[in-house]
């Protein structure tokens, strides 16, 4: 018996599964029904879990994709330095990329930034830069993005990702996220539901699913006070959600449906999240949530719901998970 199983044992050589970079761990994140949190026999609500990807959110994808096809075409050198404005997300994806492949990376953000964001940045060894006057909007988005324009021209050899425009924003979530969906789902699903800011993810997933789904439709989920799809600006504090300015990605026919959610909203749909399914998400998760929430009673029936859940948490701990915040800004929202 010992000498068979010794035998067995060396006859079959196991291969290694041993990633080359942790950039070579982003994708096939799981997917997850989420039956506690929408118990209705005839509406299954499924989750795509973008918040495991290693660096916590879906942004991992775009900035790998970015960052790496950039050094296969040339427009990004060895020795280049990035430059992008961010929320904190897709610069925390970009700051990992760049120390994978030695390249030097500094973020534009804003007083609105998560003060975990701006720690785990300046951890990855990127260069902060924090704008703190408001924009004609209200919001710092143009006032980030001039200043990103000011540090590229002063600096030799800078390049902007420029999030908002780069086409390899949504071929990432084409190739990846949404190619994913197609191959994880059998049953076709009623609505794609997914939060936009630049809009990349949620066109790519779209273009993608409607290959293998061709009735799927679209929904996006944004901010109250987004100018995105033609709204008033107004205040935002959940970061991540929505923009001060229409992305150049932006393809409006391609979207079925918007549907707004403010900070409570956002905010309540995290924590109920966390209380029924154990999931512990960021803001934009909760404002998908309650997104698909409010969608229900028009929804028909029997319906299968997809949702891209963009990020983790950790990072929200002093914003939707703080009880003070989340009582100031029911306060503000009830006004």
């Amino acid at each position: 018996m010992a000498i068979d199983t010794l035998t067995e044992s060396v006859a079959e050589p196991v291969a290694e599964s041993v990633a080359d970079s942790v950039l070579d761990c982003v994708g096939n994140t799981p997917a997850v029904a989420l039956n506690r949190l929408f118990p209705e026999t005839d509406v299954e609500v499924i989750a795509k879990l973008e918040l495991m990807s290693p660096g916590g959110s879906m942004k991992d994808r775009s900035a790998r994709y970015i960052v790496e096809r950039g050094l296969q075409q040339g427009t990004i050198r060895r020795g280049s330095h990035l430059v992008e404005s961010s929320s904190g997300n897709f610069g925390i994806a970009v700051a990992i990329a760049a120390r994978v492949h030695g390249l030097r990376f500094t973020c534009v953000l804003d007083p609105k930034a998560a003060s975990a964001n701006v720690a785990i940045l300046r951890q990855l060894g990127a260069e902060v830069d924090i704008v703190d006057e408001p924009d004609e909007t209200g919001g710092y988005l143009h006032t980030r993005i001039r200043r990103v324009q000011e540090i590229v021209d002063s600096s030799p050899g800078a390049v902007w990702l420029n999030q908002y425009a780069n086409e390899c924003n949504w071929q990432a979530h084409y190739h990846g996220t949404g190619a994913e969906l197609s191959r994880q789902l059998v049953v076709p699903p009623s609505y794609l539901f997914a939060a936009v800011s630049t809009t990349g993810s949620l066109l790519g997933c779209s273009r993608r699913l409607r290959e293998s789904f061709p009735d799927m439709r679209t929904v996006a989920v944004d901010a109250v006070g987004s100018v995105i799809f033609g709204g008033a600006p107004g205040r935002r504090d959940v970061p991540g959600l929505g923009a001060s300015r229409v992305p150049e990605l932006l393809s409006p026919d391609e979207i079925d449906d918007v549907v707004h959610v403010d900070d409570l909203d956002a905010a309540e749909g995290c924590r109920d999240l966390l209380a029924t399914e154990g999931i512990f998400a960021g803001g934009s998760t909760g404002a998908v949530v309650a997104a698909i929430r409010r969608s229900l009673p028009e929804l028909p029936r029997p319906c299968r719901v997809v949702a891209v859940f963009p990020d983790r948490g950790d990072r929200y701990l002093d914003l939707v998970y703080d009880d003070e915040w989340l009582a100031a800004t029911r306060q503000r929202c009830a006004r």
